[in-house]
């Protein structure tokens, strides 16, 4: 019993050090903010958390999907009346300015309530397409592949109703391939589950 106290007490003393240099550290600075994120943030919500349902949330995107998708607005290879003509200004130090910022700032959770039974269905279509092969685990998405978890749920269905009407085309096909074997209550039912994640 002695033994074992005396563990416990070199133990607690070896973590105390760590514990309070961490204790210590000053918080992280700041994200400067861009100077155009104003652009942004007037549809996207105050630091990317977009409170439209149909405009996806910026903040936690990877960079690299985002610094993509604007240079697709500006070379007309995705279309929206609106993200199409803020991107057309935008040199390219801005556009990856604003895809760092966006992608270290902190997602929100949608307001929306899901249904739990198509949340289920939609995960097994998930796991059906094997959608994590592209979007990662957890769907956070990785390189030029959005993180979807966490995305508005109008904004899902959107994006992959138009995949699937090839109204959007700007995936090299692997999305309109997948949306295509979708029917509307998939699509719905994904929307339920990746809105809740």
């Amino acid at each position: 019993m002695k033994f074992v106290s005396m563990a416990l007490a070199l133990a607690a003393a070896a973590a105390a050090p760590a514990a309070l240099a961490q204790a210590q550290l000053p918080p992280p600075p700041p994200v400067p903010v861009p100077a155009k994120a104003a652009l942004c943030t007037t549809c996207h919500g105050e630091e990317g958390n977009a409170t439209i349902s149909v405009n996806p949330i910026l903040a936690g995107q990877n960079a690299r999907y985002l610094y993509l998708q604007m240079r697709d607005f500006q070379e007309g290879r995705r279309s929206d009346p609106r993200c199409s003509p803020v991107a057309a200004g935008l040199s390219r130090d801005e556009v990856r300015a604003l895809a760092d910022y966006f992608a270290v700032l902190a997602p929100k959770q949608p307001a929306f309530k899901g249904d739990a039974g198509k949340a289920r269905l939609g995960k097994a279509k998930a796991d059906e397409t094997l959608c994590t092969m592209c979007h990662g685990g957890g769907f956070t998405g990785q390189n030029e592949i959005p993180r979807v978890a966490g995305q508005h749920y109008d904004y899902v269905v959107k994006q992959l109703q138009d995949f699937k009407a090839r109204h959007r085309t700007n995936d090299a096909g692997n999305m309109s391939s997948v949306a295509n074997t979708l029917s509307d209550q998939d699509i719905d039912n994904l929307g339920h589950y990746l809105a809740g994640l």
